[in-house]
């Protein structure tokens, strides 16, 4: 075979591996029981060798899993060790600093074997509705509230299940059938890229993955380096105030870029909060690395070499590095402010590279559902946890407006009202865009989104809240505007705190209105055939086409005569 030849065949083979994980990740979207993983995507999965380097992930799957999950396979070799590894065996575990950052995701490991050898390890994660304790959201004061601890343990010896590790997590749940039907998924997952990886080793002839592991590693490496090696030899810091829980945290970053790494360090950073939105460093990491790799390198491939340039530090007991056994089951609503914080250096180094602000974390909600409790039990009501996944407007972008209720960084999809109302007893009366939401720009921030929230008669909830920007709205970026700010309030005018778990009666329902991307350059540059457009499609109001964008009385007129006709703009 040629050296050419060779290269073409690795190549293949590389790209084989890639839809080795896509279909195992599709096949865990198929069988997981939890909404958050069918529909909105809340999940990772990779191949990885025998020292547990990933070699390749899913193009479905979530930063926060993906990029900590490529330190995770590691722990489990060091934990179970080579030669208590068999065929069949499946390890699990739920451990913040050795998995993804809180216990609600599962990380399934398992090793592959071929032809009697151990050829590399499948590894996949998903976010599940309930672990025990108090349940998904910022209360706890500690981890050992906030749900059941596994460690690094085996879920299956030869093929065989731990009854008794199912037993435990059944007493310990709300919701027993989902989780631990999660779990089977989660090793199914696993299986079917076992399978797949299998027929490739067949199909190409190979008794390990070594050759290629050693090809697709070299050359993302070599890539990640020329890209860094590209940029200017330069340095700075960046900052920005979140809303944090019962006070703002203020995030740090100061960048180095180096011939040969780029050093990314968090000192300065506030410190660990009471309440659990600490981040682990895994997870810090995790979003750290793919704000980076998103602005340097995006289109090369992601693995353990084309990550290893980006180095990535904090001090301990920082809200991004937080140690056992601080509470973190909220981790993402810092974690998803990384990236804007990391492009508030960046863009000083690399301007008309990074986008404006956006929502940054999640707008995700969970809904403890129980029949009323002011009158005599109803026939017919239930109890349901039921967890929704929605997104705030991301920033507006150096060449193009911010995408509208979409989840950057996270990548994790808004789910269905449909699929939402059919996991409980939960009502979503309004789902609709946010007009003026998002900030005015040459380039307009993304549109947040408006929700109503209830539940169906004869039941009350515990809403958790897990928002941010608040107080703390999206920044613009080049002369952008700011967006809009998060509100929450009930129905009848009471206010809601933007993080918390927060009781609502029968009846009462909950007022969102999801927050928006900010602008990006001066909004007077803004091509008048946008404002236009965005003032018929109802993206902005004819205030703020007046205020921020300068259009006349007369023009606004003629658009809202084109859209009464229903002319297209």
């Amino acid at each position: 075979m040629t050296d050419k030849t060779s290269t073409v065949s690795n190549q293949v083979m590389w790209n084989r591996l890639i839809s080795v994980v896509e279909e195992q990740a599709q096949a865990l979207i198929r069988t997981a029981f939890s909404a958050s993983v069918r529909e909105a995507g809340d999940l990772s999965a990779g191949v990885y060798d025998t020292r547990g380097q990933m070699l390749t992930q899913a193009v479905t799957g979530t930063p926060g899993h993906v990029n900590a999950m490529a330190d995770a396979v590691a722990h489990f070799i060091r934990r179970i060790g080579y030669d208590n590894m068999f065929e069949g065996d499946v390890y699990i575990t739920n451990d913040p600093w050795e998995g993804t950052g809180h216990l609600h995701d599962i990380t399934v490991v398992t090793p592959s074997f071929h032809k009697g050898v151990h050829v590399g390890f499948l590894g996949c994660t998903a976010h599940i509705v309930d672990i025990g304790g108090r349940g998904f959201g910022a209360d706890a004061n500690s981890i050992y509230e906030e749900g059941l601890y596994i460690p690094i343990m085996k879920f299956a010896e030869r093929g065989e299940v731990d009854k008794t590790l199912i037993r435990i997590v059944r007493g310990n749940v709300r919701e027993p059938d989902q989780a631990v039907g999660d779990f089977y998924a989660l090793a199914t997952c696993n299986e079917i890229g076992h399978r797949r990886l299998t027929d490739m080793m067949n199909e190409f002839d190979l008794s390990d993955l070594d050759e290629i592991a050693s090809f697709i590693l070299q050359n993302s490496r070599r890539a990640t380096l020329e890209r860094i090696a590209a940029l200017p030899r330069a340095k700075a810091s960046g900052s920005m105030t979140i809303d944090g829980y019962s006070h703002p945290v203020e995030l740090k970053v100061s960048l180095d870029i180096q011939p040969d790494r780029i050093l990314c360090d968090f000192a300065g950073t506030s410190g660990l909060d009471r309440k659990g939105i600490n981040v682990p460093l895994v997870y810090t990491k995790a979003y750290a690395c793919f704000a980076l790799k998103c602005a340097i390198a995006p289109e090369i491939p992601n693995n353990a070499a084309s990550l290893a340039p980006f180095v990535i530090t904090a001090p301990e007991n920082t809200i991004v590095n937080a140690v056992h056994p601080a509470p973190v089951a909220l981790r993402h609503v810092i974690g998803h402010m990384i990236p804007d914080a990391v492009y508030a250096a960046l863009d000083q180094i690399l301007p008309d590279t990074v986008p404006a602000e956006g929502a940054g974390t999640l707008c995700n909600f969970q809904l403890s559902l129980r029949p009323r409790t002011d009158i005599a039990a109803p026939a017919g009501a239930t109890r349901a946890e039921v967890l929704t996944f929605n997104s705030g407007g991301s920033g507006a972008r150096p060449a193009s407006d911010g995408l509208n209720a979409t989840a950057f960084p996270s990548g994790v999809m808004t789910m269905p009202v449909e699929a939402t109302e059919h996991t409980g007893p939960v009502i979503i009366w309004r789902k609709e865009l946010r007009p003026d939401s998002g900030g005015a720009g040459k380039y307009r921030g993304g549109l947040g989104q408006y929700m109503e929230v209830g539940a169906t008669p004869n039941h009350e909830f515990d809403f958790s809240a897990m928002f941010d920007r608040v107080d703390h709205p999206a920044r613009g970026r080049q002369g952008g505007k700011n967006g809009a700010p998060m509100t929450i309030a009930r129905d009848d005018g009471s206010a809601m705190k933007g993080k918390g778990k927060q009781f609502v009666a029968a009846g009462r329902r909950v007022m969102l209105a999801m927050p928006g991307g900010a602008g990006y350059g001066d909004p007077s540059k803004r091509d008048a055939a946008l404002v236009r457009r965005d003032l018929a499609r109802g993206y902005i109001s004819t205030e703020v086409a007046k205020t921020e964008y300068g259009m006349s009385d007369a023009d606004i007129a003629s658009v809202v005569d084109a859209v009464n006709r229903g002319e297209a703009i």
